[in-house]
């Protein structure tokens, strides 16, 4: 029997300090139109993907959310094969906390952009308009814009004249970019968070500029009128000494300012090795550092990301953090900052990674038990064959996104929390052979396929990308072929305000400035903003 707890009892155990894993196996598009604050995204679509990374720790005290449909008690069956000793599912799902009476929130990444409005609130941090920025530049006024987002998301789309300079990275390299205390600072991001989060971090730091957040970011910058640039490289380059050594001297006071604490290599190895707590090691340098050299077990986590999506890295509320850098420890100590007034327990390793780089790339997250599946695999040429005869039909388990643009010949399109709503539309199949864009997703549906149905099943050697790659035929996806009904894994008021779809730009805008008011009737956070 799967245990449950109800939405009051909960509701305490959000509360009570102790570790907990609360996590959402509705998927994305279910999870974004109503979740909890402190709830982890975790669709059942790919739970053993994910989850090893999300609780590393099995004995956490874990709940899951759904929507009342029993997805939840399958997620926690297969939990339980995977070694997970202390999981329940809330009794009626989601709709049963809304009907206690307890706050529902929209969007993703919610604790943390709601904290970013927040500090807004409480730090004032000071803002100009797209249209004061535009007047500023084009007056050859002294302004510097830094991009605080991603440089993948930089290169998208960037203000004209920004650099890519990612949160993290901007108290190290402001210096850089504006050495003149005469010169203003502007921070942006796609929207809010980042920009405020950023330029308060330089405030934070008591640089002597005037620094203001973009209101709006990119966002605002096209309602307001203005062109944004694409495909720009832009970005920040080798540090310089001078730079270096500001660095390190704005690091030192907001540390002791905010309380940011070290540990050292002795304490590290022991909390690793604690079966009792929960530790996430995460690395905060670039991308091009981690895969350089990094510490064997940790997670490339770039700080300014993190502190703007946290619940990405650690689905465990009340664990412990200790984060990774170089010697400097610069960007562990303004990161560490934010997320102490998060709520989180958190540490700078001290001496950052030293020695101690000795795995390199990008290690991928297991997929867990994948060993214990028993399924029979196709290669391009069988399928085909198998097509052509009649013999068998095509399921495609990946994103509904990428169903919608194209298909494999015929394919249905399947959600592993609907796996019996995908057997009944293939029923007259003789056989079923799943895809995805590798392998992954396909496989994991077919752990439900095979407890629902004798049915063979079967999966496509190398996916959708090997299939494309061997020039085998691809076709439009007709219109009717899936509905928007159907897209729960889509949240489509997020996804739209990158299209030029300037309402839903205005809406999401909207969305971010009402969530303080949202995490005050909630009353479970757990921010202590401290100002400069």
């Amino acid at each position: 029997m799967v245990k449950t707890v109800d939405a009051k009892t909960l509701k305490g155990m959000i509360n009570d300090g102790g570790e907990l894993a609360l996590l959402d196996v509705r998927e994305e598009g279910q999870f974004g139109v109503a979740h909890m604050l402190y709830a982890i995204p975790l669709p059942y679509s790919v739970l053993e993907m994910r989850v090893g990374q999300l609780v590393p720790r099995r004995s956490t005290r874990t709940v899951l959310v759904d929507g009342g449909d029993g997805v939840g008690e399958r997620a926690a069956k297969r939990m339980d094969v995977l070694g997970y000793s202390n999981v329940a599912v809330l009794e009626g799902g989601m709709d049963a906390w809304a009907d206690a009476g307890y706050e529902v929130f929209m969007g993703v990444n919610v604790p943390c952009k709601a904290f970013g409005e927040v500090v807004e609130h409480a730090a004032h941090t000071p803002s100009i308009s797209p249209e004061e920025l535009h007047a500023m530049q084009s007056g050859g006024e002294k302004v510097v814009v830094l991009d605080g987002r991603t440089p993948a998301e930089f290169n998208r789309m960037n203000i004209p004249e920004g650099v890519s300079v990612p949160n993290a990275e901007l108290v190290y390299r402001v210096h850089d970019f504006a050495p003149d205390p005469d010169t203003t600072v502007v921070v942006n991001c796609a929207g809010r968070t980042r920009s405020i989060i950023g330029a308060q971090t330089l405030i934070n730091a008591r640089l002597p500029n005037r620094v203001v957040a973009l209101r709006g970011g990119t966002m605002g910058w096209r309602l307001a009128g203005f062109q944004l640039e694409n495909g720009t490289e832009r970005s920040y380059g080798t540090l310089s000494e001078e730079a270096k050594a500001k660095a390190l001297t704005y690091a030192a006071d907001m540390a002791d300012h905010w309380g940011v604490k070290t540990i050292d290599r002795a304490t590290f190895d022991a909390w690793r090795n604690d079966e009792n707590r929960t530790t996430y090691v995460l690395d905060v340098r670039s991308q091009e550092e981690f895969e350089a050299g990094h510490m064997p077990g940790s997670v490339f986590a770039p700080g300014g990301q993190l502190v703007q999506s946290s619940d990405q890295w650690c689905g465990t509320k009340g664990a412990r953090i200790v984060l990774i850098d170089d010697d400097a420890n610069v960007r562990a100590i303004t990161t560490a900052h934010w997320l102490v007034q998060m709520g989180w327990e958190v540490y700078a390793l001290e001496g950052g990674i030293g020695s101690d780089g000795t795995e390199t790339g990008m290690p991928k997250a297991p997929t867990l038990g994948l060993e214990a599946l028993d399924l029979e695999e196709m290669d391009g040429e069988a399928v085909a064959a198998g097509l052509a005869a009649g013999e068998l039909a095509l399921a495609d388990t990946d994103i509904s996104e990428d169903y919608v643009e194209d298909r494999l010949p015929g394919a249905t399109w399947g959600v592993r929390p609907r796996a019996q709503a995908l057997l009944d539309a293939l029923s007259d199949a003789p056989k079923i052979v799943l895809y995805s864009m590798h392998e992954t997703r396909a496989r994991l549906i077919a752990f439900d396929l095979q407890e629902m149905s004798d049915k063979p099943i079967a999966i496509l050697s190398g996916g959708r990308e090997r299939w494309k790659a061997e020039g085998r035929p691809i076709e439009a996806t007709p219109q009717d072929a899936i509905s928007q009904d159907d897209r729960i894994d889509f949240l489509f008021w997020v996804h739209d305000r990158h299209l030029g779809n300037d309402q839903a730009a205005r809406d999401y805008l909207a969305w971010e400035e009402q969530l303080p008011a949202q995490i005050e009737a909630d009353g479970d956070a757990t921010y202590n903003i401290v100002t400069p």
